[in-house]
């Protein structure tokens, strides 16, 4: 995963796609969750930090947490060109380490959990790294055939959201929404338009 995020990181805001998703994950959390300016955020995979800078007037901290050194480059380029001084960058890899630092009042990720080889050690992760009452959400893929991809991914196939429901409930969130905010349009491996919708999923830390 990591090599090909690396690849393609300097043209990643270049990709149309990639900026419409974002825009429209960015307005059904605002429609969906009540923000504050004192609120700590995390963003999971955040690669070059488009989801981030769409929503970094309504936090008070934002790390860009990614075990992509490239995309983090290139993110830590915008926020220096940019002059922001709430958005930090943090090279990491959730998935081998637990990250003890700090904890947050909200953690969201976009695109990035059906990456993830085990999803469950990763909520577990989440859950220990959020504050009581704090909010985790996840905008992914819904279940798709794996046509999605075209290059050899090693990924989960997205999500049915039910059973990722499911799942967070197994930790310790509750209040778990979710909803289709968008729709990816590819053209397949044998020519043909395919629609990929994605959801956003919202769910509350238990105290």
């Amino acid at each position: 995963m990591t090599n090909h995020f690396d690849s393609v990181a300097k043209d990643w805001d270049n990709n149309s796609i990639h900026i419409q998703r974002t825009e429209a994950i960015a307005a059904e959390m605002l429609k969906s969750i009540s923000f504050n300016k004192s609120m700590k955020a995390l963003e999971f995979g955040a690669g070059t930090g488009l989801l981030s800078f769409a929503l970094k007037d309504y936090f008070k901290e934002i790390t860009l947490m990614d075990n992509s050194i490239e995309m983090s480059k290139v993110a830590s380029a915008k926020v220096i060109e940019a002059n922001i001084s709430n958005i930090k960058t943090l090279v990491f890899d959730l998935e081998k380490e637990d990250y003890t630092s700090e904890k947050f009042d909200i953690i969201y990720s976009q695109m990035a959990l059906h990456h993830v080889v085990d999803v469950e050690s990763v909520i577990s992760k989440f859950d220990k790294m959020l504050n009581p009452n704090g909010i985790l959400v996840i905008a992914d893929l819904c279940k798709e055939d794996g046509s999605f991809h075209d290059y050899n991914a090693e990924v989960h196939l997205g999500f049915e959201p039910e059973l990722l429901q499911n799942t967070l409930k197994s930790f310790s969130f509750e209040n778990i929404n979710h909803n289709v905010c968008y729709s990816i349009k590819r053209t397949d491996q044998n020519g043909v338009e395919r629609d990929y919708p994605i959801f956003l999923m919202v769910a509350e830390k238990r105290n």
